[in-house]
């Protein structure tokens, strides 16, 4: 398969995705942990326009900052529509010219441009569809073509931070090549909320933390042994965490391990703090949580004593 075949393909797939998004959803995470669904979709959208401008020769310095911002408007749908036609339309006579683009890092052959954005919608639309609930499936003829190209672009994505470390032990090429630009193909919605959880118990940021729990969420504590106690309903929960920060020197939760199937999860983690004389003591636990609609229900902690 030609490269603007594969760009046409991938990049109607992410519109269908778009058309997808409910409008409770926007604010939803995605596999890209520091993008919500609206910042994953207005970047697409952002490279998306910015091929019109590349294919036509201008530059980066000639496009400023036009294209910077919130691109979706009103109607993300449609915004995503108009812009993958109009890169659909730009992009086939460079490619069969062998004309060349100016990017961020210099020149380089539009082609080549044109697999970086097929990769891009491509990968970005399973990101998307897994962060909404939607089908998730990729056209096989469209991963066969990115993963024989990407093979020998992989370790230079990685080296420039582009991508996250490799996922391994796939036998599917799909999630191989989810594996190889650092996903996880099982991901879900509770992957970040477990993520987004530890995270906040990292900062000992309170408030970030409930925003993860469930309003009558259930948490077990490590103590009084040998069943420690049991709290229910955020305002109780939530008075026992703020207690638990104020009370302790410098206290820092940092996870160790997590693994999420389902709607349950179990996060390693190890707790220290400082001693009078200044040296840290500290515990490593297990959490057992629960999860229901992307937050945290229940949390059952144990630890080393």
């Amino acid at each position: 398969m030609d490269v603007v075949e594969l760009h046409r393909r991938a990049s109607e797939d992410f519109v269908r995705n778009v058309a997808a998004v409910g409008p409770d959803q926007w604010g939803d995470p995605t596999p890209c942990t520091d993008w919500d669904v609206r910042t994953l979709v207005n970047h697409v959208v952002g490279e998306e326009r910015w091929t019109v401008p590349l294919m036509a020769g201008r530059t980066i310095e000639d496009v400023g900052d036009s294209l910077e911002g919130d691109l979706l408007g009103d109607d993300p749908a449609s915004a995503a529509a108009h812009a993958a036609r109009a890169a659909q339309n730009a992009i086939t006579e460079p490619v069969l010219r062998g004309s060349s683009v100016q990017l961020s890092y210099g020149e380089e052959q539009a082609a080549e441009y044109v697999y970086q954005l097929a990769a891009d919608h491509l990968i970005h639309g399973w990101d998307l569809a897994v962060a909404i609930g939607a089908n998730a499936r990729m056209d096989p003829e469209v991963v066969d073509g990115i993963a024989q190209w990407f093979k020998e672009r992989e370790d230079l994505y990685r080296g420039g931070g582009a991508i996250g470390d490799r996922v391994n032990g796939f036998s599917d090429p799909a999630d191989s090549l989810l594996g190889a630009f650092g996903r996880d193909p099982a991901w879900t919605p509770a992957h970040a909320a477990v993520a987004a959880l530890g995270d906040a118990f990292g900062r000992g940021d309170v408030d970030a933390i409930m925003a993860q729990m469930t309003d009558d969420c259930v948490f077990e504590s490590t103590s009084p042994a040998p069943d420690g106690a049991r709290f229910e309903g955020a305002d109780a929960v939530r008075e026992q965490w703020q207690r638990l920060f104020d009370e302790t020197p410098d206290a820092l939760f940092e996870t160790e391990e997590s693994a999420v199937l389902g709607d349950r999860a179990v996060v390693r983690w190890r707790f220290s703090w400082r001693e009078p004389d200044g040296s840290r003591g500290h515990v490593r636990g297990v959490d057992v949580i629960q999860l229901r609609d992307g937050k945290i229900a229940e949390k059952l902690s144990y630890v080393k004593g």
